[in-house]
């Protein structure tokens, strides 16, 4: 028998799901405007940055509505806390998102073709490690026997993702004919966006704690 956090009488489950939707497209939109940097298609990337800032918008919308609606309507009391905590740290990787797209616009970095390809898939690396989590944070609201289902994925890619950095920014230091300002410059940006699947990876520790409370 499913394990359901929500009563279905709450009437929120829908306003969940939409503000998942929201932090899996955030993921697939920096994906996307990403790669149109990457192939200096500026002009759909600055397209792309608008559609960024709208989804931060909506989530934060949603979320705002979600936690006013637990405060006011039935919920399990001893979940209430986890909940909260959930949607604030999965609100969090939305923000990052943003935030990594937004440092592309702002210091508008060179990327020599050859590390082009060690970007992808270190940006497909950290959209794949939030996905996971999503589908975890959905199971935890309709079926929690389901949530380790997905959990051990995030720490897969958050270790593909950590492999890939190390690579990447071993070959950025060892080009030869670089600054080193333009050295750091694309270091930084490596692990700004490594990081997004080392908070993932921190959002499912906390999330495996919240399994464990109640399923005790």
């Amino acid at each position: 028998m499913k394990f359901n956090i929500i009563s279905r009488k709450t009437g929120i489950e829908k306003q969940i799901n939409d503000f998942m939707d929201q932090v899996s497209r955030s993921g697939l939109v920096f994906q996307e405007g990403a790669r149109f940097y990457l192939k200096g298609e500026y002009e759909n990337f600055d397209r792309v940055l608008a559609d960024i800032s709208t989804i931060e918008h909506k989530g934060d919308e949603l979320k705002r509505a979600i936690i006013e609606h637990l405060h006011t309507k039935t919920l399990i009391p001893e979940s209430r806390g986890d909940v909260l905590e959930l949607l604030e740290n999965m609100d969090s990787l939305l923000d990052r998102f943003k935030g990594a797209l937004w440092r592309f616009e702002i210091e508008r970095p060179n990327i020599d073709s050859e590390f082009v390809e060690d970007f992808q898939e270190l940006i497909k690396g950290v959209v794949e490690a939030v996905e996971s989590i999503v589908k975890s944070s959905r199971a935890f609201f309709t079926d929690i026997a389901a949530v380790r289902d997905h959990l051990h994925k995030v720490s897969f890619w958050e270790t593909e993702c950590d492999k890939i950095s190390t690579r990447l920014r071993t070959a950025i230091f060892r080009k030869e004919n670089i600054r080193l300002s333009h050295r750091m410059l694309l270091s930084d940006l490596v692990r700004h966006i490594e990081k997004i699947s080392d908070r993932a990876e921190d959002v499912a520790d906390r999330m495996n704690i919240y399994v464990i409370k109640r399923t005790l």
